[in-house]
């Protein structure tokens, strides 16, 4: 009685991929239909519409659903025309965290983990070496320019635009900044009030 309970089942999962293979009419379904159907290439012509163009703009008043609207200073890094001097977003030490892992993965194997231009990658390289991105020039450069190089690529350098969103980009500009403080160190003038009070009362 068991190995009959057992029959059925059996039968149903043998014949389970040949049923699945074929459609109502009986013939082999295509998985590939949707890769094979007709469909027009680029710049091609129609008679569908008046201009004969294939390729349609996008309707009037209409952005890409990728496109990032805000104030340029934080999309682009630059303001009325010239870079930014500040990161123009909120900075705090989770972000910074991301910043340092994101430089990790995509900076350092040619900048170095510290930011020198030390590593591998760049002692290898003989047409040009990545740039030392805590000593001059870079040390001037304001925050847009080193935002805008990553967003945009710059020399031999690739664009990051479209594996880092803006939030992103901005958190490795300041953990460029943080190499930068702690490889020159920071005039004590310039250090926030708190932290300056606590530390002349620490050297005391």
């Amino acid at each position: 009685m068991k190995s009959r309970g057992l029959l059925l089942p059996l039968c149903v999962l043998a014949l389970g991929p040949l049923l699945a293979s074929c459609n109502s009419s009986g013939t082999e379904r295509d998985f590939e239909r949707m890769v094979n159907q007709a469909h027009f290439e680029y710049y091609e012509e129609t008679s569908f519409f008046e201009d004969r163009r294939v390729m349609r703009d996008p309707p009037p008043g209409t952005v890409p659903h990728d496109r990032r609207l805000g104030p340029p200073e934080v999309l682009h890094g630059t303001a009325s025309g010239k870079f930014v001097e500040a990161i123009p977003v909120p900075l705090s030490r989770p972000m910074l965290d991301d910043g340092r892992k994101r430089f990790e993965v995509l900076c350092a194997p040619c900048h170095g983990v510290g930011g020198d231009g030390v590593s591998v990658v760049a002692h290898n390289m003989e047409l040009r070496k990545p740039s030392n991105l805590v000593a001059a020039p870079v040390l001037e450069y304001p925050a847009g320019r080193i935002y805008q190089a990553i967003a945009q690529g710059y020399g031999l350098m690739p664009s990051y635009g479209q594996d880092l969103g803006v939030e992103a980009r901005w958190s490795i500009v300041a953990y460029v900044r943080a190499l930068q403080l702690r490889t020159n160190g920071v005039a004590v003038d310039a250090l926030p009030e708190p932290v300056r009070v606590r530390m002349q009362k620490e050297l005391r």
